[in-house]
């Protein structure tokens, strides 16, 4: 070894902490308050980054976001206590423009979207890193329950320790050369407790804070209230309409119906439940039938990112495990590339409630790996 040779830290660098700049993403919350607080006590260089990603007047008047105006108070009552440098960054119109627009225009086109997904892909992961660049960090670290190690063709993406946490479907486009970038100190750890236990440790004034719920711009969870005000007259009325062409009532706008809901249908008196199989948003229909009807095995999928060791297109298909929904395991599938960035999926055994909008996360059929995944369409 050569005498000024440095064994390699815990972040991967081969120099001492001191001399390894890390920008932190933080959100205000407790987990990414812990990592800022855990790479400050072991002696690294680092610079605290929150993003405001809506209006802040607004924001200062709602809690349980990641993105609200009490959430970068947090931050900055952390960074000051740690000793770092914490900045806010504006990304208002950046966010507006690439997830806020396009949640609109989705749930308005019959889709389920996922801004969560977009908000890391196209923000956080994009041009948060960057800004991270700029700043000559040598990585960027966040909270995500997700592990990043170290294989034979170099940074792969695993689930998390704890299944509860695992943030894997949300972190799907997570590209091989932003993994090369990141870290996610937390996915090691088995509980959530672990988490709040370390920021007691530190003294952290988020050590008890609740987990954020909603989607940050969505406040309560009305997703229809906000398109409402993004896109006037989206919620026109129309009629709940029974696959067998029967109408069995009206309704105050499609933007109020997800696939796969049965409850608050407001057609009571009808001997079979049934449940909105459809969204025609050009009749302004709301077409509903049997739960048989939800049952779904093949579902398209576009935009892949794929993280595998050898090109998507060198095999005819892929057996893994799939999600295609955020709450559900894995499920046995078989993916059959159309191309670079497009699958068929054939799910071994059917699932309820496949929407459009929504992302189709791939993993290895055993341990922990992801391979990326893309997004289901309506072929």
């Amino acid at each position: 070894m050569a005498l000024d040779a440095h064994p390699v830290n815990s972040l991967g660098f081969a120099k001492p902490p001191s001399r390894t700049r890390v920008v932190v993403a933080m959100s205000g919350g407790v987990d990414s308050s812990v990592v800022a607080a855990e790479l400050a006590a072991e002696g690294y260089d680092v610079v605290g980054v929150t993003l405001q990603l809506y209006d802040h007047g607004a924001a200062l008047a709602k809690k349980g976001a990641c993105c609200a105006g009490r959430d970068i108070h947090d931050a900055r009552r952390v960074a000051e206590a740690m000793g770092f440098p914490h900045y806010v960054l504006d990304y208002e119109n950046t966010f507006k423009q690439a997830v806020i627009d396009e949640f609109a225009d989705s749930y308005l086109a019959g889709a389920t979207p996922v801004p969560c997904i977009r908000c890391n892909e196209r923000v956080k992961f994009r041009d948060l890193l960057e800004t991270a660049k700029d700043l000559d960090a040598d990585c960027m670290a966040t909270g995500h329950y997700i592990r990043r190690n170290i294989g034979t063709h170099g940074p792969e993406l695993h689930r998390a320790v704890d299944p509860d946490r695992d943030q894997s479907y949300f972190l799907f486009s997570t590209t091989a050369e932003q993994l090369d970038y990141l870290r996610f100190p937390l996915g090691g750890l088995a509980t959530k407790a672990e988490t709040r236990t370390l920021a007691a440790r530190h003294g952290l004034s988020v050590a008890d804070k609740p987990d954020s719920q909603d989607i940050c711009f969505v406040p309560n969870g009305d997703y229809a209230a906000v398109i409402e005000k993004l896109r006037p007259g989206a919620a026109d009325p129309g009629d709940i309409v029974h696959v067998d062409g029967r109408v069995l009532g009206s309704h105050r706008g499609v933007i109020h119906y997800t696939v796969g809901q049965r409850r608050g249908l407001g057609i009571g008196g009808l001997s079979d439940p049934l449940y909105v199989v459809k969204l025609d948003v050009e009749t302004r229909r709301v077409v509903v039938g049997p739960r048989a009807l939800l049952s779904t095995r093949t579902v398209p999928v576009r935009e892949i990112n794929w993280l595998g060791d050898t090109p998507f297109t060198s095999r005819p298909e892929w057996h893994m495990g799939v999600k295609v929904r955020s709450t559900r395991p894995p499920r046995d599938a078989i993916v059959r590339p159309l191309s670079e960035t497009e699958a068929e999926v054939e799910l071994i055994v059917a699932e309820d409630g496949v929407s459009a909008g929504q992302a189709c996360v791939f993993y290895a059929p055993e341990g922990s790996r992801v391979f990326g995944g893309g997004w289901i369409h309506k072929g």
